[in-house]
């Protein structure tokens, strides 16, 4: 279905990202992996895909600096050709919760570069090649509910660069519409553990006590990137995607059965 497209899958060593980067593979791209500090994992990624018969690489940059963001998209198309398919999946996030006032400065600048200024530089480093063929793809990753703008206690920093990037999301799939290029965005609900690489078969019968259903999967995420990158997918766009089971991670979880 996608045979001979490239992707670029930023933070894809490990967790979603390494799901989405095996799911596109699986449908026939070749894949650029990402990484910072997780060269072995990505590597075997790559070779993973490799072994479908697709070309693969792994490249390490933190796309929080520009430069590096820039070396990457350059490395990938020197390696596999230009980006027809751009998923911004890696963005730092601190688990301690803790009240804005708290943070330093500098791990708000981080933040903010990596989730927000680091995947709208990829953005407009991609954009010419894929004016280019009229064709294109970009997916940005969010947070479950993060299309409705609401606070977010204790993750102040985090929540407005995804927020900011809702709204970028939408902008940008106005403006490249007539392009050829669909910009998309997909919210995880909270995807826990080893469950971010598996498939949904892996966790059938199982319960989540925190969703009303069965615990949510990178498969989950991964499927409907990959359909909303099929040539057939073009009439969706500017789209906030919840993928999170009715799991909201900011108020009162749902009804259980």
């Amino acid at each position: 279905m996608l045979r001979g497209k490239t992707a670029l899958v930023t933070g894809s060593a490990k967790g979603l990202g390494r799901k989405t980067a095996l799911e596109l593979a699986a449908c026939g791209c070749n894949v650029a992996l990402n990484y910072v500090k997780s060269r072995e994992e990505a590597e075997a990624a790559a070779a993973e895909i490799r072994a479908m018969g697709r070309k693969a690489v792994a490249i390490g940059a933190d796309i929080s600096r520009i430069e590096e963001a820039d070396r990457l998209v350059t490395e990938v198309e020197r390696q596999l050709g230009e980006v027809d398919i751009l998923i911004n999946n890696a963005g730092p996030f601190i688990r301690e919760r803790k009240l804005f006032a708290d943070y330093t400065r500098e791990e708000i600048l981080h933040l903010l570069n990596g989730n927000l200024l680091g995947a709208m530089l990829l953005d407009h480093r991609v954009l010419p090649g894929m004016r280019r063929k009229n064709w294109g793809r970009i997916i940005h990753f969010g947070f479950g509910h993060a299309g409705e703008a609401r606070s977010w206690p204790h993750r102040a920093v985090y929540a407005a660069a995804k927020v900011g990037l809702v709204s970028f999301t939408k902008t940008l799939a106005a403006e490249e519409a007539a392009n050829g290029i669909t910009v998309n965005m997909v919210c995880p609900g909270d995807i826990r553990g080893d469950n971010k690489e598996k498939n949904i078969a892996d966790v059938a019968g199982m319960r989540d006590e925190e969703s009303p259903r069965r615990p949510g999967t990178g498969q989950d995420v991964a499927r409907i990137i990959t359909f909303l990158c099929l040539p057939e997918s073009d009439f969706i766009t500017g789209s906030i995607l919840d993928v999170s089971g009715g799991l909201d991670p900011i108020r009162v979880n749902p009804i259980k059965p």
